[in-house]
């Protein structure tokens, strides 16, 4: 039989009660369309903290993003995986994901407004200190966070994980507000080198202040665990632990950094 003196069993009890706490947020876009958020948070600090965006690979709002989030609520931040489809839809046939993208970028403004209605949402959670925002992204979702930077959406910082650099709108001098990290695999078929020197050459010309990290051998879907079986699909992607944990690492220090 155990036995405690009374201020420790109450810092015990504390501490084996404080847990990441998680809930699903039913919301919707300017246009009415239902969204469905992923909130996660660490009841084990007191007070508003930074919060940050995940938005989803173009499977949809999946285990994946929802991991993510509870991640960053382990990091100490307010986190919502925003769901960029509708009615949180995801998939793992790469036919499906495809049209589900289509969707959600077919005009112009869809995808900024349901970004920008998953802000909105995270903004409006208590613990979210609203002064002090930012967003991460995969594959799909590193180019949506790179297109909102783009279009000077108030964010502090942004994280792309091997994401699509081609602009939906290219920056413009001074468009971009948030400091920028992009987490790039060097074995990403699916981004050439133009591209990243694009990237690069419009980054500098809109006078963002950026970084480009890359990880040598690092596929399209390095981050992500199941890419591996994802790929028997026929896609060139792969899950390279040393990147994954090296562009945690790095986006850590980054937000650390934005938020100080």
């Amino acid at each position: 039989m155990r036995h405690y003196l009374p201020g420790l069993l109450l810092a015990f009890s504390a501490a084996s009660q404080a847990a990441i706490q998680t809930e699903e947020l039913h919301y919707k876009a300017a246009d009415g369309t239902p969204l469905l958020g992923y909130y996660a948070y660490d009841d084990a600090i007191a007070g508003k903290r930074p919060g940050i965006v995940v938005v989803h690979e173009w499977w949809g709002l999946n285990d994946y993003a929802k991991r993510r989030a509870r991640d960053l609520a382990g990091l100490g931040y307010s986190a919502l995986a925003i769901d960029m489809y509708g009615e949180g839809k995801n998939t793992s046939h790469p036919a499906d994901a495809k049209a589900f993208m289509q969707a959600a970028t077919a005009g112009a403004d869809t995808a900024k407004a349901r970004f920008l209605a998953g802000l909105e949402l995270l903004k409006a959670q208590p613990q979210t200190d609203p002064a002090k925002l930012g967003a991460i992204g995969y594959c799909f979702g590193g180019k949506v966070v790179l297109d909102m930077a783009r279009q000077s959406v108030p964010l502090a910082g942004v994280v792309s994980f091997h994401g699509n650099l081609v602009p939906q709108k290219p920056a413009t001098p001074g468009s971009v507000k948030a400091r920028v990290l992009v987490a790039h695999g060097d074995a990403d078929s699916f981004t050439r080198e133009q591209d990243i020197a694009n990237f690069k050459r419009e980054m500098q010309q809109a006078g963002a202040r950026y970084q480009f990290n890359r990880y040598p051998g690092a596929k399209h879907g390095f981050t992500n665990p199941e890419a591996d079986e994802l790929a028997k699909q026929g896609m060139d992607i792969g899950y390279q632990k040393e990147a994954d944990e090296r562009s945690w690492a790095d986006m850590q220090a980054f937000f650390k950094d934005v938020f100080k």
